[in-house]
């Protein structure tokens, strides 16, 4: 079916939200229609600044985002063919992420609100990860798709740079966390080896590409399980068994073997077998824990965040979900990374869970997670 024209502009009004993301180092805004569609989603990245250092350095984040922050949200604004009064809310990505970061979003979100009179809505980046996977593009030729309550609850996975956690997802705006990572984020650890490579920087990408002409046991790297019962994760481990099999263990009297590239494919290839393997572990526990009298107590898998687009990870959690006969919703490529398109719907579907309620100016950055709940 034919996505449906937008309204007249006149008619849109609180449909429409504008979002708002700075917590890391995209800058990012766009513009969503019922908390689904996305009419505009622009990404100012700023890989090109971070690459020489292989990491992020957040006072030249914290700098790009407040250069490039206005001309993405006009950006954002123009090719959602609208104009800057039709917006009905803003919402921003106010926790977690880096400190300095955060705050430019924050301050230009809290203009922007109460230059237009409209309210403000601060959201959680992670738990947008997670909404993503219930957006759709307007130009797609599918009716976009809600949160329907035939999917919750529903085992969530947050995987990126930064992030790597379980949830329980009772509704798109309430979810309880059941595990983190303990050290390393996946993505962090895919950069990380890519680093220790020498693959481009951001390393995820280059990994899993080059990942793909490898053999992935070439390399017998561990999987962590931590303790029994634990649905926490640790990639720090496997990060050093990676560093050790390409420099050499310390202080042993063996050369470190040549960096062919046949060689560095197989380094990849079992690298990422081993850290997806450590993540579907989980996955198995903690919805093997949630199971009762042999009735499975979720309805679905969502996952997001910048890893989702790892294509075995992908692979490995959409055959996870159909040995369960469930569907597992997964986000578009172009929203796994960090971007505002999730930001704005989620800000949408906790703006309507509220009745309308907006945040006061007082609003603040959190470098953690909140625990706060989302109602006013």
């Amino acid at each position: 079916m034919a996505a449906t024209p937008p309204p007249p502009a006149a008619d849109r009004g609180s449909r429409l939200m504008l979002g708002i993301e700075t917590s890391c180092d995209e800058t990012a805004a766009a513009v969503v229609r019922d908390g689904r569609t996305v009419l505009s989603n622009v990404i100012a990245s700023q890989h090109d600044l971070h690459a020489e250092y292989g990491g992020v350095v957040p006072e030249i984040a914290s700098r790009a985002h407040a250069e490039r922050l206005l001309p993405v949200v006009r950006a954002a604004v123009a090719q959602a063919s609208i104009v800057l009064s039709d917006i009905g809310a803003v919402a921003v990505g106010n926790r977690p992420g880096l400190i300095g970061s955060l705050l430019v979003g924050v301050s230009g979100a809290k203009a922007l609100a109460w230059s237009l009179g409209v309210p403000l809505v601060g959201v959680d980046h992670v738990q947008a990860h997670l909404y993503a996977a219930f957006l759709r593009d307007a130009a797609d030729l599918v009716e976009p798709a809600m949160p329907a309550s035939d999917v919750f609850p529903a085992l969530g996975l947050v995987v990126s740079g930064g992030h790597t956690s379980i949830y329980r997802v009772e509704s798109p705006v309430r979810m309880s966390r059941l595990g983190g990572t303990i050290d390393d984020a996946l993505g962090e650890a895919f950069d990380k080896v890519g680093a220790i490579l020498g693959l481009p920087f951001p390393g995820g990408p280059a990994v899993d590409k080059t990942a793909a002409t490898g053999k992935d046991r070439a390399f017998d790297f561990p999987v962590s399980r931590l303790a029994k019962g634990s649905l926490d994760f640790s990639f720090s481990g496997l990060k050093t068994a990676v560093r050790y099999a390409v420099e050499g263990v310390p202080g042993s009297e063996a050369p470190a073997p040549a960096r062919t590239p046949a060689f560095v494919a197989d380094i990849c290839a079992s690298f990422q077998r081993a850290a997806v393997r450590a993540v579907l572990l989980k996955l198995d526990a903690a919805w093997s824990v949630a199971t009762a009298d042999g009735a499975p107590a979720y309805r679905a898998l969502i996952i997001g965040g910048g890893v989702s687009a790892n294509s075995r990870l992908r692979r490995e959690c959409l055959a996870f979900a159909s040995s369960r006969r469930v569907p597992a919703l997964l986000p578009s490529m172009p929203l796994c990374v960090d971007n505002a398109a999730m930001i704005a719907g989620l800000g949408y579907a906790i703006l309507a869970d509220r009745g309308g309620v907006s945040d006061d100016l007082g609003l603040t950055a959190h470098a953690t997670a909140s625990t706060r709940p989302p109602a006013a």
